[in-house]
C-alpha cells in the first residue's frame, strides 16, 4: 500500500496527472526516513528538514506535523516489517498547462514504505570502494529536491564501475557523495564539509558527528582536498539507509592500506545505540 493525496491504495493503482509539475519538471521535494523496530527514527528532525526544503521552493506544506505523524504511522501499519524506509515526495501539483512559472496549486503527496535491512557490522567491516568526480551540480544542493538527474548519472557511474559511491569535489575540495555525506579522519580529527548550499546536510550526518564526539574524535567542519582524502587514515560515507559505511579505496588509492581504521567500529557501535533511544 502507498499513500497518495489522502488515500491509502495499492501501489499499482497509484496514478498522478501527466500535468503534474513533479513529472514535467522535477518540481518537488522529498524526504527519506528510516524506521527501526516499528519506531520512526528522528521524525521531528526529518519533518523540519522537509519544511525547510518546501520553504526554499515555495511549496505550501499540506499537513501539520501531527497530521504527518498520523499518516506515516497508518501507512506503516500495512506492513509486517519492523524496520522500514519511508519515502515522502511532495510536488507542487498539477497545472492546466505546461509552463515554467507557477501559481498556487494543490501539492501532490506520495508516500511509500519499503523494507529496510541495513548491512551488518560484519558486512561493513570488509570496507567498500568509491571513485571521485568533479561536482557539476547546481548551487542549491541543500534543498532535497526531486530534480536528481546529476545524482542519477553519478550513481550510474558507480554502478558501471562496481563501486559503492561517487565522492564529489568542487575545485578539488570534497563536498559530499552522490547519495551520501563524506567524512575524513586524519590524526584523530574528523573532517566533513560544513553545512551550506553545496551539501545536503543529512540527519544521519548529524548522528555521525554526535557519535564521533562521544568516541573522543575532534570535529572540524571544513572541506579537505581530494589529495588529503586520498592520504586519510579513514574515510566514511553516511546516509539514512547506509548509516555509516567505511570506504577503504578511492579511485586506485587504498585508504589505510585497504582496511578499516580504529575509529569506525567505535562510531558504528555508538550509532547503533542511538537507533534505540
Amino acid at each position: 500500500m502507498v499513500y497518495l493525496n489522502g488515500e491509502f491504495i495499492p501501489k499499482e493503482q497509484a496514478q498522478v496527472s501527466v500535468m503534474d509539475r513533479g513529472f514535467l519538471f522535477g518540481d518537488g521535494v522529498y524526504e527519506v526516513i528510516p524506521v527501526y523496530s516499528g519506531k520512526i527514527f528522528r521524525l521531528d528532525e526529518h519533518l523540519e528538514r522537509l519544511q525547510n526544503s518546501l520553504n526554499s521552493v515555495q511549496i505550501n506544506n499540506p499537513y501539520s506535523p501531527q497530521q504527518w505523524r498520523e499518516i506515516l504511522h497508518e501507512l506503516l501499519g500495512f506492513s509486517s516489517e519492523s524496520s522500514q524506509s519511508l519515502y515522502l515526495q511532495i510536488s507542487r501539483g498539477a497545472d492546466v498547462s505546461r509552463k515554467h512559472s507557477f501559481d498556487t496549486l494543490s501539492p501532490t503527496v506520495f508516500i511509500e514504505s519499503s523494507p529496510l535491512t541495513p548491512k551488518t557490522k560484519t558486512e561493513l567491516e570488509i570496507g567498500y570502494r568509491a571513485m571521485s568526480q568533479p561536482d557539476f551540480r547546481w548551487q542549491r544542493c541543500d534543498i532535497k529536491s526531486t530534480s536528481l538527474l546529476a545524482n542519477i548519472m553519478y550513481s550510474q557511474q558507480a554502478k558501471q564501475n562496481q563501486v559503492e559511491e561517487v565522492i564529489l569535489h568542487r575545485d578539488q575540495l570534497i563536498t559530499e557523495g552522490a547519495t551520501s555525506n563524506v567524512f575524513i579522519v586524519k590524526d584523530n580529527v574528523l573532517f566533513t564539509h560544513p553545512t551550506g548550499n553545496h551539501i545536503l546536510s543529512g540527519i544521519t550526518r548529524d548522528l555521525v558527528l554526535e557519535s564521533a564526539k562521544h568516541c573522543h574524535l575532534s570535529i572540524n567542519e571544513s572541506a579537505l582536498t581530494l589529495t588529503e582524502l586520498l592520504s586519510a587514515d579513514e574515510v566514511w560515507i553516511s546516509s539514512s539507509t547506509r548509516e555509516v559505511m567505511p570506504i577503504v579505496q578511492v579511485d586506485n588509492q587504498l585508504i589505510n592500506n585497504g582496511v578499516i581504521g580504529k575509529h569506525w567500529p567505535q562510531v558504528y557501535d555508538y550509532y547503533q545505540g542511538l537507533k534505540h533511544v
